[in-house]
């Protein structure tokens, strides 16, 4: 019929979008994580907040979010540390960055520097390097949210 889908893994144009479409799913995990910081909202505070005639944005807004705010921070910190770190996806489905190493990552420099050319000095500098840069960010993204995350013991 002449109608031909997009080129996913063999052009540079698609091959970030694929590998957009395959982190989909690991957004499960954040998900039960969420699930399960809903289920542990206090429900006297949802409760008293429907006795003060609090709507449902402002049950939300102020009840429920600051309440799960930790575990948003925590997902934030994850996201960071695992968007930094993302090695198995692009190494499996692009080998050697290909197509035109569009999917060459921070991460697979490192592992081509540490066991390819058997650069362990320069690889091992590398690693510290995203390790400062997790660190960093995730320092900024504690620093940041400070005053938006408030724990239920203290």
């Amino acid at each position: 019929m002449g109608i031909h889908g997009p080129d996913w893994l063999g052009s540079p144009a698609w091959s970030k979008p694929s590998m957009v479409l395959l982190s989909i799913w690991g957004v499960g995990n954040a998900m039960l994580i969420y699930l399960a910081s809903l289920q542990d909202v206090p429900t006297h505070l949802l409760e008293a907040a429907d006795l003060d005639g609090a709507t449902a944005w402002h049950k939300t807004w102020h009840v429920t979010l600051p309440m799960i705010s930790p575990v948003i921070l925590f997902n934030l910190i994850m996201g960071i540390i695992g968007s930094i770190q993302v090695f198995s996806v692009p190494y499996i489905m692009f080998p050697g960055g290909t197509p035109e190493r569009s999917a060459y990552f921070y991460t697979m420099y490192l592992y081509d520097n540490a066991f390819i050319y058997h650069h362990m000095g320069y690889a091992c500098a590398m690693g510290w390097i995203m390790f400062l840069m997790i660190f960093g960010l995730t320092m900024i993204a504690l620093k940041s949210t400070e005053r938006h995350v408030h724990y239920q013991g203290g």
